[in-house]
């Protein structure tokens, strides 16, 4: 089997990081759900304030993840663009994925801007 092309890594990295980004907002969200909750609860319970601490840490940790990965994912988004404009001899199908690669980018990009 033949190796994959540079335009097929540069498109998966692009889908890769795009469906990282779609988890850790999935998480973040998560993470609030749960912060909510136990300021609600909390009250009663003997280690409220410890929790409610290790939920904030760890709330931002995740939203400090957001402008590394959206600078990955632009770095990556160029690559893949690059790869594109060079026209090499690729696959229909592979020139269809990277175009669809590209555009879940940026609109990933546009929606967490």
């Amino acid at each position: 089997m033949a190796p994959p092309s540079q335009l097929a890594i540069a498109t998966s990295a692009v889908t890769r990081l795009v469906k990282e980004e779609a988890s850790y907002h999935k998480e973040l969200e998560q993470q609030q759900a749960r912060l909510e909750k136990l300021k609600q609860v909390s009250s009663d319970e003997e280690n409220a304030e410890w929790n409610l601490k290790q939920e904030n840490r760890a709330l931002d940790e995740t939203k400090a993840m957001f402008p590394q990965l959206r600078k990955r994912i632009q770095e990556s988004l160029a690559k893949l663009e690059q790869q594109l404009a060079q026209g090499e001899q690729n696959s229909p199908e592979e020139v269809t994925k990277a175009q669809d690669a590209v555009a879940s980018a940026k609109n990933a990009i546009k929606e967490t801007s």
